[in-house]
């Protein structure tokens, strides 16, 4: 098979991360220093993703607040980041917290997300920080343990709305007057800033239905004498990781010819990726549907603040927030830190299995580069090592093996093609890992280290690497617009 006719999953990646992987010798001097594998963040990006969001709010005519959702990357380079650039953090934890503090944010511009336990509640009242509670226990938690006057700063957190997947994360609609009444009976304590949600979906509709049930439980709380001034969207915006989305239908179209066996075969050990064969067809939803998204971050929270509400005249929820004096508050983790994070590994050896098959093994795990039980349907990039005259041995499709003395440690159940047979040594890397792929999962399996963060940068006179706790924004650099 040549690279004109091989199936491929063409990666979209942010121009300053693309120039940093064609400087020679750039990411191989990186490795060479710091260790390999390595996990690679771009602080610039970040700024670049944040900078696309606050456009798209500065349209409208309501106030807002970003906080960045830190569970989605430990890096305290992107956590100095949004520091720097002055929006606020949601932690989740009290290490994200502690992470939180030390960037020098102060605490009423951090909000704690999640289900928090007895001994983490303690540590959050008095301090000025939003709690965005969970559930009613908490809430109730929260007035027993709060001392009169405090005004605990609080957001409830809603679900269970009309069309949506049931959530454990919430307040249920059901419980919502309970709630109301609790807020109602301990304002002296409580400074209930308003109503939340967060979903993780890419169908507009379903927002739009949140939203407009939190404006109708906004107006029962001013009917409880309460007076809220919040409406929190949460968080949940989609990335776009391909670079061709025909090129990705098609090669989801040749995965599923090769279930069926017909074509070169292409999925290991018999994976099906979530489809199930039934009648000689193939069924079912994939585990990979989301790297099939062609919408970015910025145009669905565009779609969702201008969407009109028929109970509201057809007002857009931008108008109905402004003109009912609510900020719009949002949590964005996955958009901030999209295209702003790649991870490069080193080829160890390449071997042929008894079924003819080709591995090609890395000094990298699964874990590392793979959220949960995801299947990363793009393409890696091969970086020839300096040593090295590309050989012309034409695409190869291959499957990648991790470092693990484990049969599930494969990297790609999915055959991928590279343009050429790897040689130990050369670098594979893999696009856009910052949102969930490179600590979700992570592990130090067989007494494996973790990899170690390093902080990108460009300035005039090139990059700039350090190591992620190391970097401090620094001086203006130059600005890098669109992903091409």
């Amino acid at each position: 098979m040549t690279a004109a006719t091989a199936p491929r999953l063409p990666a979209k990646i942010h121009p300053l991360v693309r120039a940093f992987l064609d400087a020679p010798g750039a990411a191989e001097d990186a490795l060479d220093r710091f260790g390999s594998p390595a996990h690679l963040v771009f602080p610039q990006v970040f700024a670049d993703n944040l900078a696309r969001l606050r456009a798209v709010l500065d349209a409208q005519p309501s106030r807002y607040r970003i906080c960045y959702a830190h569970k989605v990357n430990h890096s305290a380079a992107f956590v100095r980041t949004a520091e720097h650039a002055g929006i606020g953090i949601d932690v989740a934890s009290a290490a994200e917290l502690a992470g939180a503090v030390r960037a020098g944010f102060s605490t009423d511009r951090i909000e704690v997300t999640g289900p928090k336990g007895e001994v983490f509640l303690r540590e959050l009242l008095g301090t000025g920080m939003t709690v965005n509670v969970d559930n009613v226990w908490e809430l109730r938690r929260i007035t027993e343990l709060a001392a009169a006057g405090a005004r605990v700063p609080v957001l409830v957190r809603l679900s269970g709305f009309a069309g949506a997947p049931v959530s454990r994360f919430g307040v249920p609609l059901a419980q919502a007057d309970e709630a109301l009444a609790v807020l109602a009976a301990h304002r002296e304590r409580i400074a209930f800033a308003g109503f939340a949600f967060h979903i993780d979906s890419g169908e507009p509709a379903e927002r739009i239905r949140a939203v407009d049930t939190c404006l109708e439980l906004t107006e029962r709380a001013y009917e409880h004498g309460l007076t809220p001034t919040v409406l929190d969207i949460g968080g949940g915006f989609r990335q776009v990781f391909t670079a061709d989305a025909d090129a990705f239908d098609a090669y989801v179209v040749a995965l599923r010819e090769s279930l069926l066996g017909r074509g070169e075969p292409m999925a290991w050990g018999g994976n099906t990726f979530g489809f199930h064969l039934d009648g000689g067809a193939v069924h079912g939803t994939p585990v990979f549907h989301k790297y099939a998204n062609t919408v970015p971050a910025e145009a669905m929270l565009a779609d969702l603040l201008t969407a009109g509400l028929d109970a509201h005249g057809g007002r857009t929820i931008a108008q109905i927030a402004a003109e009912n004096l609510l900020e719009i508050w949002l949590e964005p983790g996955k958009a901030l830190v999209d295209h702003a994070g790649i991870t490069v590994a080193r080829v160890e050896f390449v071997k042929q299995t008894a079924d003819g098959a080709t591995l090609v093994n890395l000094d990298v795990s699964r874990d590392t580069v793979t959220p949960a039980d995801q299947e990363v349907m793009v393409d890696p990039l091969l970086l020839p090592a300096r040593a090295h005259t590309t050989p012309n041995s034409g695409a190869v499709g291959v499957f990648l093996a991790g470092r693990l003395c484990l049969e599930r440690d494969l990297i790609t159940n999915h055959k991928v093609w590279l343009p050429h047979r790897p040689q130990p040594g050369d670098l594979l890397v893999f696009p856009n890992t910052a949102a969930y792929h490179m600590d979700l999962s992570a592990a130090c399996a067989s007494m494996h280290p973790l990899p170690p963060k390093l902080a990108v940068t460009v300035h005039d006179s090139g990059f700039a690497v350090c190591r992620d706790h190391d970097y401090q924004p620094g001086r203006p650099v130059p600005q890098w617009h669109g992903v091409q």
